[in-house]
């Protein structure tokens, strides 16, 4: 099964769904900055991790931008300026 690398950041209006919506990015993938995630996802968990996101959100308010950054096998290249970052490593986490 494919994975994918996207980069999830959020915008998130009320303080009680920026708390749920936070949950959700942090139960499917790394946090990079504070509204910024770096996952690695197949088809199904990326379908899985919309909904429960739209289910959360106002739609009206609230917005989450999703950037496909490729096959976890050859992803785009992220490049950070400034203070160093370790990116995470690809593919699944085992808690």
């Amino acid at each position: 099964m494919a994975r994918r690398r996207y980069l999830m950041a959020y915008d998130i209006a009320d303080p009680k769904r920026l708390r749920r919506v936070c949950a959700l990015m942090e139960d499917h993938g790394e946090r990079l900055q504070y509204s910024v995630f770096l996952c690695d996802l197949s088809v199904a968990e990326l379908a899985e991790l919309e909904s429960a996101v739209t289910d959360v959100m106002d739609l009206g308010e609230d917005s989450v931008v999703e950037i496909d950054l490729g096959l976890t096998s050859s992803p785009a290249r992220v490049r950070s300026l400034g203070r160093p970052r370790r990116l995470p490593d690809a593919g699944p986490k085992i808690v």
